[in-house]
């Protein structure tokens, strides 16, 4: 029978509480490593939350040194072209609190943020955001108030940067099967393909 766990303390029976230096890592701005660590990131998670509870992450990428760090405790990148759900957006609306977590290619560790968010137009620093000639209309300013380094476990029992344990290109199922399997319908798969693959080529 499945016993489901309700409060912190019967959390605690399962698990020890950690070393004093792993409960108070935490700080409350950037300091210099991990603002290196962060220029020289080319991809983080951003989660969000609505004003009703759910939840939602969402894949940032572009070449490293594309988040700024404007200040020792703020951070700045720019909502590039998407699909326009606006799902990260409307939330920091709703609820401005966020988390980011920041990966270098080959890197275990990663840096973890969680602060505050709010959405800028028109900012001083959005010309140096462009890309490929194209200035973003906006960006997300992020205040931070828990910054810590995260350990390689999750990377290690994974695998993640070993090409060796990669499966097979046909193995996994193309962008487009996967669309055309969520949609229900009917179309050839090829459609939902040349739609994806027409977006991976214009990313900005």
């Amino acid at each position: 029978m499945t016993r489901t766990i309700g409060t912190a303390a019967e959390l605690r029976e399962h698990v020890k509480p950690p070393p004093r230096v792993i409960a108070e890592k935490g700080i409350d701005h950037i300091d210099a490593e991990s603002g290196r660590f962060i220029e020289l990131s080319p991809f983080f998670l951003l989660a969000t939350s609505a004003e009703d509870g759910t939840c939602d992450v969402s894949p940032r990428g572009d070449p490293p040194g594309s988040v700024m760090v404007l200040d020792d405790r703020t951070l700045a990148f720019a909502d590039r072209k998407g699909n326009r759900r606006l799902d990260s957006l409307e939330n920091i609306l709703q609820r401005p609190h966020v988390g980011m977590l920041f990966l270098v290619p080959g890197m275990g560790e990663t840096v973890r943020v969680n602060g505050r968010a709010r959405i800028v137009a028109e900012a001083p620093y959005l010309e140096r955001m462009a890309m490929r000639g194209v200035t973003p209309r906006l960006a997300v300013e992020v205040r931070v108030e828990e910054l810590f380094l995260h350990c390689s476990r999750a990377f290690v029992r994974s695998s993640l940067w070993d090409t060796s344990t990669w499966p097979e290109r046909g193995e996994v199922p193309s962008a487009g099967r996967i669309a055309r399997s969520q949609s229900g319908l009917r179309l050839p798969t090829a459609m939902f393909d040349a739609v994806l693959n027409r977006a991976g080529r214009d990313p900005y």
